[in-house]
């Protein structure tokens, strides 16, 4: 008896591996809508307070993304078994039996249409999209050079709409660039220490489209994106609506200089995107680390400052200082 619960235990451990809860972080994008909105603390009269909606949404994801990672592992298991660290994954060394986590993955499935039929339509296409999409990455385009990345950016794309449907709101372009931009750039960073890894063995291995990639190629490619990344939000911020201080801060502007005023304080968080940049940049060249972006920004504490400085200046920019 204490040996099968032993077992259960293990693969209950094993199972949680798969869903790999770490990757949760890039749903965080859920949330980029409302933020920048204005609306973080809106309380509509006839409905949930939006905060609370995209946390839901949020929730979902969370169930949707971790069911997607389980199927991938399922369809990789030979691939990822000649990985130098892929290989260590559950499934594909054999603690997680394939029927099991073919049943979590349904059963997690299943909750997540059930949830979305509280929210809009579209929401649930979206979900839909991106199931299809997640399916053509692990089947096909992740063995296409180029459209392996342009999915890992769709798939970020498809988060900051969801989290933007459940409540109603509107995008700037410039945002959704940015997004596009940022998505992009962590992929190729994720190609680059991809390449770095298998360095001295057959880099086709394990992902075909690696052997397209040339190491000049990836360089080309991370310095347009990291370039395209800062400057898109660079103008994002400039573009975003004038910023009109009520009587809290009235006298602050009026004992500053003309030459110091601005009506576009979102402005002052770009150097927070423009260090992060230059720091993960550091951490794909320097240290080979950009194979698991989400690790990196958590394990990382110079960037997770940046990350978390970044966020507590955009809050304090447009809730306090608007």
């Amino acid at each position: 008896m204490e040996n099968k619960n032993r077992r259960n235990e293990s693969v209950l451990i094993a199972l949680l591996r798969t869903a790999r809860p770490r990757q949760w972080i890039k749903n965080l994008a859920l949330y980029a809508a409302l933020v920048f909105s204005g609306l973080f603390f809106f309380d509509p009269v006839d409905g949930w307070p939006y905060l609370v909606t995209v946390t839901y949404a949020f929730g979902i994801f969370c169930l949707l993304t971790s069911s997607v990672y389980i199927i991938n592992d399922i369809i990789d298991q030979e691939a990822d078994s000649h990985h130098p660290f892929k290989r260590h994954r559950p499934i594909a060394s054999g603690s997680l039996p394939v029927p099991v986590a073919t049943f979590a993955a349904i059963a997690m499935l299943t909750v997540v249409f059930l949830m979305s039929m509280w929210l809009s339509g579209f929401f649930r296409l979206l979900i839909l999209t991106y199931l299809v999409l997640q399916f053509l990455y692990a089947k096909t385009t992740k063995h296409i050079p180029i459209l392996d990345v342009i999915s890992i950016a769709t798939g970020f794309l498809i988060r900051i709409y969801a989290g933007a449907v459940v409540v109603n709101l509107h995008m700037s372009v410039w945002f959704l660039l940015t997004v596009v931009s940022a998505s992009l750039f962590l992929a190729v960073g994720k190609r680059q220490s991809e390449r770095t890894l298998m360095a001295g063995k057959d880099v086709g291995e394990t992902r075909k489209s690696l052997k397209r990639y040339s190491q000049r190629l990836l360089d080309q490619y991370t310095g347009m994106f990291a370039n395209a990344t800062w400057l898109t939000y660079a103008l994002f911020t400039f573009q975003n609506e004038v910023v009109r201080p009520d009587e809290r801060f009235a006298n602050f502007y009026t004992i500053l200089p003309r030459t110091l005023q601005s009506q576009k304080l979102l402005m002052l968080t770009l150097p927070f995107v423009i260090v992060g940049v230059m720091r993960y940049l550091q951490l794909v060249y320097e240290d080979n680390e950009g194979e698991s972006p989400e690790l990196v920004i958590i394990r990382d504490k110079a960037l997770l400052t940046t990350c978390f400085l970044f966020g507590i200046s955009v809050m304090i920019v447009i809730y306090f200082l608007t």
